[in-house]
């Protein structure tokens, strides 16, 4: 497949946190045979490196995240582009809770945003590619051949980012729990996580996740030429 608009596809997914964006764009990736680009995982190494430094979050400034960000490369793997840290694959580093607790912080810096956004651009710029984060179809790719944006109950994505992280089905306690702090998230998260109007929305809340890849793939093949 190619662009209409250029010489290479975009398929960009946005939505808020804990919708299914990452998964579901590797998923599409692999489906048409593009490249998954996950520009959170992109801000989770620069967090990483950023905590690799020694200093504390709190005094944490964009040039001192940018500077600890120039380990940061991507690599392919697989059929997506990932992070590394020095050169090595940094997969479960940049998992981590210390990461997880620091990341909104760093995702909130301005210029740490452009950074990102330019690493994605620049792969885009190589090849066909799924894309998923904030500001994907907005101001990232505006020009998307296919913009999706992923939305579902908050209760339910909570019960899947605890089914994810804890392998098991979490209790009612647990996940109301998850839910305020997804409320808290969203709110923190507003600026960065709008819709862009030609976005298509897919709400996921009662969708398996073949289902909502299904809808993407069509829409990509529909709008997007051999």
């Amino acid at each position: 497949m190619s662009s209409s608009r250029g010489r290479f596809a975009v398929v960009a997914i946005d939505g808020p946190a804990a919708s299914g964006k990452s998964s579901t764009a590797e998923w599409v990736a692999r489906e048409l045979g593009y490249c998954h680009v996950d520009s959170g995982a992109i801000y989770r190494a620069a967090t990483a490196a950023a905590i690799r430094t020694g200093r504390p979050p709190d005094e944490w400034t964009w040039r001192h995240v940018l500077d600890a960000a120039s380990i940061v490369t991507l690599a392919s793997s697989g059929s997506a582009m990932a992070p590394y840290l020095d050169g090595a694959p940094a997969e479960a580093e940049i998992r981590s809770p210390a990461v997880s607790a620091s990341v909104p912080r760093v995702a909130r810096m301005p210029a740490v945003r452009q950074w990102v956004n330019e690493q994605v651009q620049q792969v885009a710029s190589t090849r066909n590619v799924v894309v998923d984060g904030r500001d994907m179809g907005t101001v990232v790719f505006p020009e998307a051949d296919v913009k999706v944006y992923l939305v579902a109950d908050t209760w339910e994505r909570a019960k899947r980012r605890l089914v994810q992280h804890l392998r098991r089905l979490p209790t009612d306690d647990e996940v109301a729990a998850e839910t305020d702090r997804l409320v808290h998230r969203d709110a923190a998260d507003a600026t960065q996580s709008v819709q862009a109007r030609d976005a298509v929305l897919i709400d996921t809340t009662h969708l398996l996740q073949e289902e909502q890849v299904s809808r993407i793939v069509a829409l990509a093949r529909s709008a997007i030429r051999p």
